[in-house]
């Protein structure tokens, strides 16, 4: 029996590929939920103990909804040279990029649904969740692909980075709304640092290049380790014109998600997401590669923080948001960009907090709601769909997947995103495990 805590609980992968019709449904579905969530997550094949968390082949778990009805699901392997044991090395020290997990996101860009794992090229899948192959934006992407693509909402076009422990460190590409990549070029000045996840506003684009670095001597599979002689720097770039970049010196902060960001009236950048000290990375770290001392759950100590970036002075500040421990954040992908109030978190348990919950925070006026699913349920990631003819911005509704491990069962919860109500619920055939994030994919959105 495994003591690793990602194959274990809530985290327990499933043995098998499963399809469901007509799944039970409490309460109302509403008319503006006629699409796929599609939740993307780390599960290896039975008689895998993966050595970290994050090296655990991806499983697709998808639920279709239309007419008010729960259709379908399935749970589907993204079949990948790494599912059948290809390593990302091969034997003459090239890299593989077809050898991806493909287990830590799923979005839909130019009609194609691709998941993603950030050392690697995206997989592009079919909506029943079967994999077609390799995408490499039709030849134009020969390095790996962040798994936090951010599409602008205003111009549908598609940024992306690509980062790596070796020079060129930090590559910036943007894809036109049909998938084709129109820009890239080495944003200089960047380090070896892992860079998870990145931000755009409307003229810029944000990279972190936290003290979080490339160390070929770590041991635990994930070659980065916390340095903190590593100055913490955030990097704004132009978005149009010249590829200038200014690095701001930062707290020694790491940060895997962010939330949002923005441009300012007077010139400078809001910046927000769940911010790592030293030592909530190292207990943090421990859960994710099975650490002897490892915390009862995958986050532990990140805290909702904002802050605002001066290009102008190359100086920042830093203010704490809220005190629950926090990770997973998402938001109104409408906002992505632009001024923003709402975002949308899983809460760990910590800080006072006994138990996962949803949490909604308006990071204006500190106001929060929770949602608590309750004793041995464990709610995922909670992804945004608008109401149809929505004006406010939390006007909408929350698609989350939960773990329930007192009777071994998983439901999606739709929850009203004003007051984090349930306003309904799918039972699903199994006990789907807590993964990592997924998109919400409208029909209008599944063809070219």
């Amino acid at each position: 029996m495994t003591t690793k805590p990602y194959l274990t609980g809530h985290y327990s992968p499933v043995p098998d590929e499963t399809t469901a019709v007509d799944l039970p449904v409490t309460g109302a579905l509403p008319p503006e939920l006629t699409g796929e969530y599609v939740r993307n997550g780390h599960n290896p094949k039975p008689g895998i103990t993966p050595s970290h968390w994050f090296k655990g082949s991806g499983m697709l778990h998808g639920v279709r909804l239309a007419n008010g009805r729960a259709q379908w699901y399935r749970n589907r392997w993204v079949r990948t040279p790494a599912l059948d044991g290809a390593p990302l090395v091969r034997e003459d020290g090239s890299i593989d990029l077809t050898a991806s997990v493909a287990g830590t996101h799923i979005i839909e860009h130019g009609g194609r649904l691709l998941a993603l794992q950030e050392a690697n090229l995206p997989y592009e899948v079919t909506p029943e969740l079967d994999t077609v192959g390799p995408f490499d934006f039709h030849g134009k992407l020969t390095s790996a692909m962040t798994a936090h693509p951010k599409q602008d909402p205003a111009t549908g076009e598609l940024h992306f980075f690509s980062y790596s422990p070796f020079p060129p460190h930090l590559t910036y590409y943007v894809a036109s709304p049909e998938g084709h990549i129109t820009r890239s070029h080495v944003v200089d000045g960047s380090g070896p640092s892992l860079m998870h996840d990145f931000a755009i506003t409307a003229t810029k684009a944000v990279f972190l290049d936290l003290p979080v670095v490339f160390d070929p001597e770590e041991t635990s599979g994930i070659p980065y380790r916390w340095h903190d002689d590593y100055p913490a720097r955030i990097g704004v770039l132009d978005r149009v014109g010249t590829p200038h970049v200014t690095w701001i010196p930062v707290s020694q902060r790491a940060l895997l998600h962010v939330t949002n960001a923005y441009d300012t009236p007077d010139g400078k950048i809001v910046l927000e997401g769940p911010a790592y000290d030293q030592a909530s990375w190292a207990t943090s770290w421990k859960w994710w590669i099975g650490a002897p001392g490892y915390p009862i759950a995958p986050v532990s100590g990140a805290i909702a923080t904002r802050w605002l970036l001066d290009p102008a002075t190359g100086t920042a500040t830093e203010q704490q948001l809220d005190d629950l421990v926090t990770d997973f954040p998402s938001i109104n992908d409408d906002r992505t960009g632009l001024p923003s109030q709402i975002s949308y978190s899983v809460a760990f348990p910590g800080s006072g907090l006994d138990e996962f919950a949803i949490v909604k925070l308006n990071t204006t006026t500190g106001e929060r709601h929770l949602h608590r699913p309750g004793p041995g349920r464990h709610a995922g990631e909670a992804v945004f769909v608008p109401a149809a003819g929505a004006t406010g911005e939390d006007d909408g509704y929350l698609l989350t997947i939960v773990s329930d491990l007192r009777v071994n069962a998983s439901q999606l919860l739709v929850l009203d995103a004003h007051d984090l109500s349930t306003t309904a619920t799918v039972d699903l055939p199994r006990r789907v495990p807590s993964g990592i994030h997924g998109s919400w994919i409208p029909d209008d959105r599944m063809s070219p």
